[in-house]
């Protein structure tokens, strides 16, 4: 039988493929509009689709898969993900490459959802926070080292070779699942009736709400990190580069990191993640001015943002008894639905003249109002879930 370690990193990798292809375009997307005729602005349509797509249509399509066997569907899925960064390769229109977005979309939720399913059951109670975390590991890797790389190749060579890259890296993802990946049946058959009682389970709800109400106010700053950087701090090329580089070591350590929390701790760090992480965007651009003090806070930032979502995702498929197959995948989705409202919100402010310290301010005030609920979390959880 295949070590557990070697199905955790079968699945970062994946994860590490699925996380390029989702962010990689923002490097990207002057090199798509040249290229594919289009205006940059349209370009954006690559980023919004890909978000909605995993929010909406990824439950969807593991509602209608839930009694398949988690092995050949993880197989089914990256089989399709390796097929639609083809499809991007040799795209010969913008709308073909948009529609190569929705097929990586749609397999993106359900994929992270049986990842962290598969990981979590193989792996002993108290080191399950550690186990949802390598998987998640390997999207905040793609965020330190993938994003970065994807743009220098498409910016020095051609943006399709990108996508071949990750077509490649897929390639040996799907060979690993297939190896590594235990061929486990379900001894009980899912029922949806009863998976779909996660929305009336209130641990769960709870922390969907500080995902949406206040997880969300990470993407209003996020969004915008490259143009305050220049603004504020004044950096070139080179200085964004190292600012989203360290961003991203921050977050691979706050990953790692919260991973190796405790079950029963999970609710009170989670609490002093989101107060560090209001307190960062709070500050952030008021200490933008500093070289050495921009370069902290973007690893501060990345940290925060990183070193809460682990936690967040463990809560969720812990507090999710009565659904092993579907809280994954809806963890992964209301992330994504997080990731719109966030990017709208922060748009909206610029677009009615607000400063980037009012958006950061109010993505701060948003974080709060996330933590507030995390404190009504702890008084009225079912701690028993989480011992």
């Amino acid at each position: 039988m295949t070590s557990r370690k070697v199905v955790l990193l079968v699945f970062m990798i994946s994860t590490f493929a699925i996380g390029m292809t989702e962010y990689v375009v923002t490097g990207l997307l002057t090199q798509f509009a040249k290229d594919l005729d289009v205006e940059v602005a349209t370009t954006g349509l690559l980023l919004s689709v890909y978000a909605i797509s995993v929010a909406l249509f990824g439950p969807i399509l593991r509602i209608a898969t839930i009694r398949i066997p988690p092995r050949p569907l993880l197989i089914a899925f990256m089989a399709l993900f390796v097929a639609s960064n083809i499809i991007a390769a040799t795209a010969p229109n913008f709308t073909v490459l948009l529609l190569s977005r929705l097929f990586s979309a749609i397999m993106h939720a359900p994929f992270f959802g049986l990842s962290m399913s598969v990981a979590f059951s193989i792996t002993e109670p108290h080191k399950r926070p550690g186990a949802i975390a390598a998987v998640q590991g390997g999207l905040t890797i793609a965020i330190m080292l993938g994003v970065p790389l994807g743009s220098y190749i498409g910016g020095i060579l051609d943006w399709r070779l990108v996508f071949w890259f990750i077509a490649a890296l897929g390639i040996v993802a799907l060979a690993g699942i297939v190896v590594s990946v235990p061929n486990e049946k379900y001894t009980v058959i899912p029922q949806l009736r009863d998976e779909l009682r996660i929305f009336k389970n209130k641990n769960v709800m709870l922390v969907l709400a500080i995902i949406v109400f206040g997880f969300s106010g990470v993407f209003t700053a996020y969004t915008f990190l490259e143009p305050m950087l220049r603004d504020y701090a004044g950096f070139g090329v080179g200085g964004v580069t190292i600012g989203l580089f360290l961003f991203g070591v921050g977050a691979v350590a706050g990953n790692f990191t919260s991973g190796r929390i405790r079950p029963h701790l999970l609710t009170q760090r989670l609490i002093w993640a989101l107060a560090i992480l209001a307190a960062v965007l709070a500050l952030f651009t008021f200490l933008l001015q500093s070289t050495l003090l921009a370069f902290i806070m973007c690893f501060l930032f990345g940290a925060g943002t990183f070193g809460t979502t682990p936690i967040l995702n463990a809560k969720i498929i812990l507090a999710a008894t009565e659904a092993p197959s579907l809280s994954g995948t809806i963890a992964a989705s209301v992330f994504n639905l997080a990731n719109c409202i966030g990017a709208l919100l922060g748009s909206i402010l610029l677009d009615h003249g607000s400063s980037f310290t009012l958006i950061t301010l109010v993505a701060s005030a948003m974080i709060l109002f996330g933590l507030i609920l995390a404190a009504v979390t702890n008084k009225v959880e079912d701690k028993a879930l989480f011992s």
